[in-house]
C-alpha cells in the first residue's frame, strides 16, 4: 500500500492552511441600506494600503454612520486611479465616475466594473483580482437583470440591483514583471500558503505517488483520471473534457 499523497494530505488542513495572521481584513462593499437603496452616501479614502497574500491594494474608506454619531471604516478593494484624500460615493443616485459604487441597473452599456456583487447584498464576489474588471453589455429593464462580460471572457446574467464598483482593481500589471529568483518565489508564495516549491510527481518514488517511478522520467499511464477515482489516484488531469494545445481563437459562448 502506497503513501498518503500531497493531495490527500492537502485536503486536511494543518501546515498547508492559508497564512492569515497580517491580513488586514475581508474587503467589501458597504452593507446595505436605506441611504445606498434610495440615493447615496459619501465616503472619504483615508489611505491604501498593502494586504499581504493579496495582489490588489486596499481602501480604508470612512463614512458617516447615518443613524448614530460615529464614523465607519469599510475596507473596499482599491481602483486604478483612487487617492487619499478623494471623496467616494455609494447609492443608485451616485455619479458615474471611477471608485464609485452603483447598482449595475444603472450603468451604461460598456462601463468597466469591478468587485461586482453576484446576488444582490453579498458585497462583492467577482473581478476582484489586481488589474481585472468585467464590462457591462446590457439590460432588461422589464426582467431587471443585466448581462456582464466577466474576466475570463464568459457571459453572466445579474439582478440589476447587484452593485459594482467603477473601475478596473489597482495593481495591474503585477504578473508581467518576472519574478527571476527563487527567493522572490519564496516570499511570494510565503504569503498566501505551502504551496512552493512544488515536487512533481514523475521525480517521486511509486510510493509517494501515482506517476512515480520506472527508469527515465515518464508517467506511465494516461495523465487523465476520472472524477470518481479515490483519493489517493486522483492526480493529473482530472475529468478532463479535452487535452492538449489550444488552437484557434477563443469562441465566447452567449
Amino acid at each position: 500500500m502506497g503513501r498518503v499523497i500531497r493531495n490527500q494530505r492537502k485536503g486536511a488542513g494543518s501546515i498547508f492552511v492559508a497564512r492569515t495572521h497580517r491580513r488586514k481584513g475581508a474587503a467589501k462593499l458597504r452593507s446595505v441600506d436605506y441611504a445606498e437603496r434610495e440615493g447615496y452616501i459619501r465616503g472619504l479614502v483615508k489611505e491604501i494600503i498593502h494586504d499581504p497574500g493579496r495582489g490588489a491594494p486596499l481602501a480604508k474608506v470612512q463614512f458617516r454612520d447615518p443613524y448614530r454619531f460615529k464614523t465607519r471604516t469599510e475596507l473596499f478593494i482599491a481602483t486604478e486611479g483612487m487617492y487619499t484624500g478623494q471623496f467616494i460615493f455609494c447609492g443608485k443616485k451616485a455619479q458615474l465616475a471611477v471608485g464609485n459604487t452603483l447598482p449595475v441597473g444603472e450603468l451604461p452599456e460598456g462601463t468597466i466594473i469591478s468587485n461586482i456583487e453576484e446576488k444582490p447584498g453579498d458585497r462583492g464576489s467577482l473581478a476582484r483580482t489586481s488589474g481585472n474588471y468585467a464590462t457591462v453589455i446590457s439590460h432588461s429593464a422589464e426582467d431587471g437583470i443585466t448581462r456582464i462580460r466577466l474576466p475570463s471572457g464568459s457571459k453572466k446574467v445579474l439582478k440589476s440591483k447587484c452593485r459594482a464598483t467603477v473601475g478596473i482593481v489597482a495593481g495591474g500589471g503585477r504578473i508581467d514583471k518576472p519574478l527571476l529568483k527563487a527567493g522572490r518565489a519564496f516570499y511570494m508564495h510565503r504569503a498566501k500558503r505551502n504551496s512552493w516549491p512544488r515536487t512533481r510527481g514523475v521525480a517521486m518514488n511509486p510510493v509517494d505517488h501515482p506517476h512515480g517511478g520506472g527508469n527515465h522520467q515518464h508517467i506511465g499511464k494516461a495523465s487523465t483520471i476520472a472524477r470518481s477515482a479515490v483519493p489517493g489516484q486522483k492526480v493529473g488531469l482530472i475529468a478532463a473534457r479535452r487535452t492538449g494545445l489550444l488552437r484557434g481563437t477563443k469562441k465566447i459562448k452567449e
